[in-house]
């Protein structure tokens, strides 16, 4: 299965992507809810479920919901993300705290996120401004994991703002498509991040090389 998920998951992108492009929404409906699957095989739940994996859980249900019209289904979908931005949350900080000015930072735009778009967001507000705080501490948190996970949690981030930028009626071109690529590479990085977390992240050249004429030392 290792193997073939490669292929397996590049093509569903490309099948998604292609439905969002071309606005086909049967098309959708044949690759979306196979996402986070698919990324739930490659975390191997069948040694262990945890936090991450009840996070994807939650992000199949969201994506369902989102394929649905209405205000009604936007909620639960959001809903839905809240369940796997808590989930990743709590999975995060349990693995190792990131530094504290990263909270701050990821804090700060939150703010400013929200009071750009609160005049525009009319019903959607209090669920907008409750919803993005956890997204903007999940993606704190996941700085704390590696540097994959936190540009992870950086690209859920940018996916969702401009999903609230949608709902806030600001169009941009290939908003839609945008959305997806992001959100789709902010799954794949989390889930392979979170599955190799105690592996120890590969040294910057400057940290391995030996000085000119220094021999390395051997421990006796």
């Amino acid at each position: 299965m290792r193997r073939l998920w490669p292929w397996l998951f590049g093509l569903v992108v490309a099948v998604e992507l292609t439905g969002v492009a071309l606005d086909a929404r049967a098309v959708q409906w044949a690759a979306k809810p196979l996402l986070a699957p698919l990324l739930l095989v490659l975390l191997g739940v069948r040694r262990r479920w945890d936090l991450v994996a009840t996070g994807l859980v939650f992000a199949t249900a969201g994506d369902v919901a989102l394929l649905l019209p209405g205000t009604t289904a936007f909620l639960v979908g959001m809903g839905c993300f809240l369940g796997t931005q808590l989930a990743f949350l709590t999975a995060f900080l349990r693995h190792r705290r990131a530094p504290l000015a990263v909270f701050a930072g990821y804090l700060t735009l939150w703010a400013a996120a929200n009071a750009l778009l609160w005049g525009r967001l009319d019903e959607l507000r209090l669920p907008v401004l409750g919803y993005s705080l956890a997204l903007c501490l999940m993606a704190a948190a996941a700085a704390g994991v590696s540097r994959r996970a936190a540009a992870g949690g950086a690209l859920f981030l940018g996916s969702d703002l401009l999903i609230g930028l949608g709902a806030a009626g600001a169009e941009l071109p290939g908003r839609g498509l945008l959305v997806m690529i992001t959100y789709i590479a902010a799954l794949y990085l989390i889930t392979t991040a979170w599955a190799r977390r105690d592996q120890p992240e590969r040294p910057t050249p400057s940290t391995t090389r030996t000085p000119a004429g220094a021999e390395p030392a051997i421990d006796a």
